[in-house]
């Protein structure tokens, strides 16, 4: 099958988790800022990876516990971390050329186009069994979201808040998910949002230019094509205050912070650092 769109949103250098963040080395090491000796930190021997993911906790959850998932060059998987619903239980996947992480849960998007889910099914975000043909997948709290190769976007799961409205949007090269709310971005550079307002979707309506967005807890993050930052939602930790950043490559949106990848390969950060999550700035790693 060929497909006339490459998993973008999927093989990115940065992930940002609740209390962690994650990052590629050029090398294909990878790096960690959070607690040292939490699970979800300890990649400290993966190598050959070329994306990473993280996990993101339920907002009200009385757990911290997360995950991290890292995709190798050869198609195969890894993940470390909390694996009370086997979300961590990805050592048979190959043919993996896209992943994503969310609540409990973990996706991949495999090279003929179908998509994989492990982890918690509860509200039914990993029934994705059935989708074809997608070059692109997000994992928010309570769902999933899947982007074809013609430019539409398929969701499952969780439509409490009216997450999972996306079957009338067009000429999408890029979605996001996030707690309860579904962001996409269109060719020609606009935001879509469906779900919850008070997540930054009425906020993202003038947004142009667009190439990447993602999707945090309550916040929406994109980059625009001159490197400029763009946020709304909640910000109560100072998650959103990133209107200075500039050259900035790719964004990733955790539950009360973000990251920011600069061309030069410098991760910036803002937002809550109570367990160290936005410690990156000495990282060096690759642009992609």
């Amino acid at each position: 099958m060929t497909l006339s769109r490459t998993a973008s949103s999927t093989r990115s250098s940065i992930a940002a988790g609740r209390r962690h963040s994650v990052g590629v080395r050029s090398d294909g090491s990878v790096v960690t800022a959070g607690i040292p000796e939490a699970p979800e930190c300890g990649v400290g021997t993966w190598n050959n990876i070329v994306a990473v993911a993280a996990g993101n906790v339920h907002t009200f959850s009385n757990t911290g516990r997360s995950h991290t998932v890292g995709l190798r060059a050869d198609g195969t998987v890894l993940a470390v971390g909390w694996n009370g619903d086997g979300q961590c239980d990805v050592a048979d996947w190959a043919g993996v050329v896209g992943i994503a992480a969310g609540w409990r849960r973990t996706l991949s998007v495999l090279a003929d186009g179908t998509v994989r889910a492990v982890g918690r099914d509860k509200e039914g975000a990993a029934d994705v069994g059935t989708w074809s043909e997608i070059v692109d997948i997000a994992a928010g709290d309570w769902h999933s979201v899947g982007l074809r190769a013609d430019g539409t976007v398929v969701a499952a799961g969780s439509n409490r808040r009216g997450q999972c409205r996306v079957t009338g949007w067009r000429n999408v090269r890029a979605v996001a998910a996030g707690y309860l709310h579904t962001v996409a971005v269109t060719e020609d550079g606009r935001v879509h949002v469906a779900g919850d307002p008070s997540c930054g979707g009425v906020a993202v309506s003038d947004w142009r230019d667009v190439s990447r967005v993602s999707a945090g807890s309550y916040h929406t993050v994109a980059v625009d094509i001159r490197g400029r930052v763009w946020a709304a939602g909640h910000n109560s930790h100072g998650q959103c205050d990133v209107s200075s950043w500039r050259d900035v490559v790719a964004v990733a949106a955790g539950s009360t912070h973000t990251l920011g990848l600069r061309g030069d390969g410098v991760v910036l950060a803002a937002g809550n650092n109570d367990d160290g999550q936005c410690d990156t700035t000495k990282w060096q790693i690759r642009r992609r």
